[in-house]
C-alpha cells in the first residue's frame, strides 16, 4: 500500500517514524509539509500546493493547521488516493465542522474518508466520535491500515503464580507507537498495578492529544486515549489480580 503522509509540526513525523518502523514490508510511506500559514479563505487550491505529488492509495492528514483540511481533496485529485484518514487528536487541527464538511467533499470525488476522535479509536470496521458514539465504515484500505494501527490491541501472557506479566505481544499499535512503548514496560509488572502503570506510561510516551477538555466527550482527549489502553490491559489481567472485599460494619483483620 502507497500512504501519504500530510504533515507540519511535530505531531506527524511521529507518525510516520513508527508507521514506517513497524508497518508491512510491502507499505511505502512518502511525506508532504503542508505550508506552516493559509489564508483564512483559500479560493485556489493548487496555489498551495506543488506541482507533483507522489501516486497514494492512502493519505494520513497529519496537519495541525485546520485550513490544510481543504486541500485535501484536491490531494486526493492529485495522487489518485481512494481513502483518507484524518485523524482528530486535537480539534483546533480539524474542527468538526471541518471534519463533516471534509468527508462530504471526498465522498463526492469518491474517495472514503474517516475522522477517529481521537485516533487511536480506529479499528477495522468502525471508530469513535463522542462518548458512547461510533461510526462505522467499509472501506478496504482504511482497514488494512487499522488492522495494524489504531486502537491498541495487546496480547499479556500472565504467570498464573506470581501474578505477574511475563509477555507482552501488540497486535495493533497506535499510529504513534505507544502501545508498543507500554507493551515493552509492562514484563515484570504485577497483574494488581498492570492497569495503572498502562495508564501512567501511556502520558510519559507522552501521548499528543490535546489536554483541553473535549465537547463531545466531556474529557480531555489525552485521557480517552489513555483509558482505552487501560481498559485493554485491564480486561487481560482481570482474571489474576487480587481482589479486596470491605463488608460494612466489619474490623479487617
Amino acid at each position: 500500500m502507497r500512504i501519504l503522509a500530510i504533515i507540519s509540526g511535530e505531531y506527524g513525523p511521529r507518525h510516520v517514524d513508527n508507521i514506517r518502523a513497524h508497518g508491512p514490508d510491502d507499505w511505502t510511506t512518502e511525506v508532504w509539509r503542508a505550508p506552516a500559514a493559509l489564508p483564512l479563505m483559500i479560493d485556489y487550491p493548487e496555489d498551495h500546493l506543488p506541482d507533483e505529488l507522489p501516486p497514494a492509495d492512502l493519505i494520513l492528514a497529519l496537519h495541525e493547521l485546520a485550513g490544510v483540511a481543504e486541500l485535501v481533496p484536491d490531494i486526493a485529485r492529485m495522487t489518485g488516493a481512494t481513502a483518507v484518514i484524518a485523524p482528530v487528536d486535537n480539534e483546533t487541527w480539524l474542527p468538526r465542522g471541518l471534519a463533516r464538511q471534509l468527508r462530504g467533499w471526498l465522498a463526492k470525488i469518491g474517495v472514503a474518508c474517516v475522522t477517529p476522535k481521537p485516533f487511536c479509536t480506529l479499528t477495522e470496521t468502525d471508530y469513535g466520535v463522542a462518548r458512547r458514539t461510533r461510526q462505522p465504515y467499509d472501506d478496504p484500505r482504511i482497514a488494512a491500515f487499522a488492522r495494524h494501527f489504531g486502537q491498541p490491541k495487546l496480547r499479556l501472557v500472565v504467570d498464573p503464580q506470581t501474578r505477574a506479566v511475563t509477555a507482552a505481544e501488540v497486535e495493533r499499535d497506535a499510529a504513534c507507537g505507544c502501545a508498543r512503548y507500554v507493551a515493552a514496560r509492562l514484563v515484570g509488572v504485577s497483574a494488581d498495578d498492570a492497569a495503572q502503570q498502562a495508564g501512567l506510561l501511556h502520558h510519559h510516551y507522552p501521548c499528543l492529544a490535546s489536554m483541553g477538555i473535549d465537547a463531545d466527550y466531556g474529557d480531555t482527549l489525552m485521557h480517552i486515549s489513555g483509558n482505552i489502553l487501560k481498559d485493554d490491559v485491564a480486561t487481560q489481567v482481570k482474571p489474576f489480580r487480587r481482589m479486596t472485599y470491605i463488608t460494612p460494619g466489619t474490623r479487617s483483620e
